[in-house]
């Protein structure tokens, strides 16, 4: 059974990312990856039921995020179609590539800490499809914005979804976190950006079509509540779940609810046809509903090796074989660029116990930047990652080309600069 499930998982994989080649949409071989996966896995097993509760709990933690998605996608579609975000990137006056690129970087970073990757990450690719009209402009953007995400999210408790994890589970505290892994991550996306920028020259089309400039002129109603509302509703999510101990689409539902009726009040006095433009109904029906199902393929497709127990054979297995833990953690970063990093968090988390490892030991905090930062190494290769793809048209072997390489040299640099500073500070 093993070795079909496996098979399976790889033969899948590389339909995705032969997507160009095959002609074949990669959300159709998620999900045909993620069903097979589970066939093979009930086929393959005496325990028929055991498996239907593990399919179970396996649909929850994946509509988990796909809700958090979800809610997050139709928030931003609301400012969108409020022209909330023209209120910033009319602001945004400099046309210099490497200027924006490093602007770009530099609030991706942070509100990547704030928000969480993901949210960060929908929130910025929105405002660089505003920006950028030159496709190979906008990969190269969106690549950067992918490190600096999944960077800015290894250092804070609610950043980054394996974070938060050793951060509920009491393996780290929210200080020590920061403390340790700022530096290291700010490294991780400094290194790659500088790459990246040399690679651009010049100037930005900032021209527009006469369309577009009457749209940008045309004041709708309602532009700045609705910006702030939204990214207000965004912020609030990591402070809910702080509050409440609910996992974070619970907030970020409640926050969509909230801005669904700022919405309707600012529209309080039109009639049916006039709001529905503006409407969440509206912005519900222009959400990348590929990208989500994307999204359920692949989790489910981890969530049977996981389930199968393959996952932490392969973390025992590493443990046995290579024996140093920094080198296991490197590795496991690396690795996380090809499956879920969840998985891979909680099998570390479960092969090595707290009593031997306490709160704030160098295991966990150098497991959640090499979990946090390691899936930049690939676009598939984090929940930011996956959702640019989707957003912004992105090929993976464009990305393995022009942005695994300096994601790598970043990566190597920072988890580098956190064990020379564990050793000698």
């Amino acid at each position: 059974m093993v070795v079909y499930l496996i098979s399976v998982f790889i033969f899948g994989y590389l339909l995705i990312t032969l997507e160009e080649v095959v002609k074949i949409n990669k959300t159709a071989i998620a999900l045909y990856m993620g069903v097979v996966t589970w066939v093979v896995f009930v086929l393959g097993s005496d325990h028929i039921d055991g498996i239907s509760e593990s399919l179970t709990l396996q649909l929850g933690s994946v509509s988990e995020i796909l809700f958090f998605l979800m809610g997050a996608m139709t928030i931003i579609e609301l400012i969108d179609i409020h022209q909330g975000f023209n209120v910033i990137t009319n602001r945004i006056k400099t046309s210099n590539r490497r200027t924006l690129l490093w602007m770009i970087v530099g609030i991706a970073f942070f509100l990547s800490a704030l928000l969480d990757n993901l949210t960060c990450s929908i929130v910025m690719i929105s405002l660089l499809r505003k920006l950028i009209k030159n496709k190979d402009d906008m990969n190269i953007y969106a690549g950067a914005l992918i490190i600096a995400a999944n960077a800015g999210g290894a250092w804070s408790p609610i950043g980054d979804v394996t974070t938060t994890m050793l951060w509920i589970g009491g393996q780290i505290s929210s200080v020590a976190i920061m403390k340790s892994l700022f530096i290291p991550s700010v490294i991780c996306t400094v290194i790659p950006t500088y790459i990246l920028s040399r690679s651009l020259k010049g100037e930005l089309d900032r021209k527009h079509t006469d369309e577009e400039k009457a749209l940008r002129k045309e004041k709708i109603k309602g532009s700045w509540r609705m910006l702030i509302g939204g990214l207000l509703a965004l912020i609030f999510v990591p402070i809910f779940k702080g509050v409440t101990h609910l996992p974070p689409y619970m907030g970020m539902l409640l926050g969509l609810s909230l801005v669904w009726i700022l919405s309707e009040l600012i529209h309080f006095k039109k009639d049916e046809h006039e709001k529905k433009p503006y409407s969440a109904v509206y912005a519900l029906s222009k959400i990348d509903a590929s990208s989500v199902l994307f999204f359920l393929g692949i989790l489910m497709a981890v969530g049977a090796l996981e389930h199968a127990g393959i996952l932490e054979d392969l973390a025992l297995w590493m443990n046995h074989t290579i024996g140093n833990i920094d080198a296991i953690v490197f590795i496991m970063g690396i690795l996380s660029s090809i499956v879920d990093n969840v998985p891979l968090v909680a099998a570390t988390m479960g092969m090595y116990p707290i009593s031997q490892f306490p709160m704030d030991h160098q295991l966990w905090e150098f497991t959640a930047f090499c979990a946090g930062t390691g899936g930049s190494l690939l676009i598939v290769g984090s929940a930011a990652g996956v959702a640019v793809m989707g957003m912004a048209k992105i090929k993976f072997f464009w990305y393995l080309k022009k942005i695994t390489l300096p994601a790598f040299i970043g990566y190597l640099a920072g988890a580098a600069y956190y064990l020379i500073e564990v050793l000698y500070f």
